[in-house]
């Protein structure tokens, strides 16, 4: 099957051509914005469907409009790529009421069907039987249980996405389960490559392509320069588009800049007045909430330190931890911090004041094993927006630090975002809330408390 080249051409790069001659059963096409992938992701769809023994297929994004938009209608879209091998039917016909695509191939006829993400009552249609292909558009978008329900049903997976969220279902479940292209591996960022670790990889041969604005030949430099200059650097929305790093770019509540990002090194060449930990409790075994240890340091130059954190989350554990088993746990981090930071007395070890249960067994605990350390249920007064104002501000005045090493921490930074609603969301956090509970009693000592109490103190009441 070919491409009617007397109406249509574009360029090709090298990596767009190796994964039209590829024949994995998966390939999952990420990167920058302006890089080609759907450019090419449609005639690597349609070449699959045309050389498959079975008839029905599926193309799934957003919604139908946003489909016909960007991949059927328009101008690099399958009519205009396949003129005059596919005819589109938006409204569907008498014999199949849902809209489809259909595509004479030399293989016999092949019908696609057509669904948005965002209709659960069409796509529940496609799903009663097997599908040969699969192409979903955007498929950091898409309702997680579609992708669920079609991913095994066909014999050919394709998938474009942007940068996203990378603790989405979508990334554990599918995305960071493909692995890099060897001959292109140097392509795809570090961050990424690491982040396609995280998850084993499945039996048979799932591909992770990353393409950038150099796979996509139709640019000029100017063009290519003109659209990095568009978007101002050091934003999360440089990250995503420019970078093609993962990570929300709108929405956040925390503006992480690297200034913030200290090495264990630098952290300790500061004098320390104060340590405390946080610890935010979650007993889930359905969700990916955290139990989490943050330690904290006040330095004599009015600066909080992120120094050390160690999470824990039950629905990935065989033996699920309960609150009897978090006491000794908290202990070890603790030793282990005063062990690590040359901390000479007892900490403060400041607990979820809403979570009872490990409150009563800190307190037997205590009485039974007389731990030096000091258990207190978290001051939570101060309100949790205003907590995050007067985090802000402190990160805005570099006055709120980060050691490097403490990766969740960072990540919560770089996902937890407000709703559409525009309220906060109700995850995403249990780091940033038990590094909250370590600082709280501190917050006097902190950057430029002076010019912010005001505002708490009339919160506070």
């Amino acid at each position: 099957m070919m491409m009617n080249s007397q109406n249509y051409s574009f360029l090709l790069s090298p990596k767009m051509i190796d994964l039209l001659k590829s024949s994995n059963p998966v390939d999952i096409l990420e990167g920058t914005t302006s890089a080609g992938k759907t450019t090419i992701a449609i005639p690597k769809f349609m070449f699959e469907v045309a050389n498959s023994n079975m008839k029905y297929h599926v193309l799934g994004g957003l919604d139908t409009g946003t489909v016909e938009k960007n991949l059927i209608n328009s101008e690099m879209g399958i009519l205009a790529v396949f003129k005059g091998f596919a005819e589109y039917n938006g409204n569907g016909t008498s014999k199949i009421k849902i809209p489809h695509i259909v595509y004479q191939t030399s293989n016999g006829e092949k019908i696609i069907y057509v669904v948005g993400y965002d209709n659960k009552k069409r796509w529940k249609k496609v799903l009663g039987s097997q599908s040969g292909c699969i192409y979903l558009d955007e498929i950091n978008t898409a309702d997680i249980e579609f992708v669920r329900e079609i991913w095994h049903r066909a014999r050919y997976r394709l998938a474009t996405l942007n940068p996203d969220d990378n603790n989405m279902p979508i990334y554990k479940e599918f995305i960071n389960r493909s692995r890099p292209n060897p001959k292109w591996i140097n392509d795809c960022p570090e961050e990424i490559r690491q982040q396609l670790i995280e998850r084993e990889p499945i039996g048979e041969k799932w591909v992770h392509w990353f393409f950038n604005m150099n796979d996509n030949l139709s640019l000029t430099d100017e063009d290519k320069q003109r659209k990095i200059d568009a978007i101002p650097f050091g934003t999360k929305m440089y990250k995503n588009k420019i970078q093609g790093l993962r990570g929300k770019a709108t929405g956040l509540v925390f503006d992480l800049q690297k200034e913030n990002i200290i090495t264990r090194e630098e952290a300790m060449s500061y004098k320390y007045i104060a340590f405390s930990i946080g610890c935010d409790t979650s007993y889930s075994k359905k969700t990916h909430d955290k139990l989490t240890f943050e330690l904290i340091g006040i330095t004599d130059n009015k600066k909080c330190v992120l120094l050390e954190e160690e999470t824990f989350n039950n629905k990935d554990r065989e033996q699920h931890f309960a609150p009897s088993d978090v006491l000794p746990m908290l202990t070890r981090f603790a030793n282990k911090c005063c062990e690590l930071w040359n901390i000479k007395r007892p900490l403060d070890i400041f607990i979820d004041s809403a979570d009872s249960g490990t409150l009563s067994e800190a307190e037997k605990f205590k009485r039974t094993t007389h731990v030096i350390h000091n258990f207190y249920p978290a001051w939570k007064k101060t309100v949790n927006i205003i907590r995050i104002q007067l985090q802000r501000s402190w990160m805005k005045t570099l006055d709120f630090l980060i050691v490097d090493e403490c990766k969740d921490y960072l990540t919560e930074l770089d996902t937890y975002s407000y709703t559409e609603d525009g309220e906060l969301e109700d995850g995403n956090d249990h780091s940033i809330q038990g590094g909250q509970y370590g600082w709280l009693p501190y917050k006097s000592k902190i950057g430029n408390w002076e010019l912010l109490r005001k505002i708490v103190n009339d919160k506070e009441g």
